[in-house]
């Protein structure tokens, strides 16, 4: 679920109705959100609850997020294409996002997109290397 980003680190998880909130107990900076896949009765039969405090506060900055570049030259973010140029073709670029714009940091200078969406990024790296069986 969250394991592959949060692996190793101490975390705190507020369970709403709808979501699970993942953040540091110490600052309770929110570091993951993720769907509830938990009925009421999961819920009741866990052990160790405790009411929920504030909830947790998200980072004041940009999410950071790594795409690699299509031949086309078009990445995507939160569900939304950014068209960048065939000059990025196969590389590795970096993305600050925020509420209103995109920002990529490319060789030729950082272009700004205006985002269109107000889906939350769900892969801060997508399209990592993916373990796959060799079994047939």
């Amino acid at each position: 679920m969250a394991a592959d980003i949060l692996g190793g680190r101490r975390v705190s998880i507020r369970i709403d109705a709808a979501t699970l909130s993942f953040f540091d107990p110490e600052t309770r900076q929110l570091l993951r959100t993720r769907p509830n896949p938990l009925t009421p009765n999961d819920v009741a039969r866990l052990r160790g609850l405790r009411p929920a405090g504030p909830p947790p506060i998200a980072s004041p900055g940009p999410v950071r997020v790594q795409r690699p570049v299509s031949d086309a030259g078009v990445v995507m973010v939160a569900r939304q294409p950014v068209a960048l140029s065939r000059v990025q073709a196969g590389k590795t670029v970096t993305i600050d996002v925020t509420d209103t714009e995109l920002v990529a940091a490319c060789d030729d200078g950082p272009p700004t997109f205006r985002r269109t969406t107000e889906l939350p990024v769900r892969n801060p790296k997508a399209d990592r290397p993916r373990k796959v069986s060799n079994e047939t």
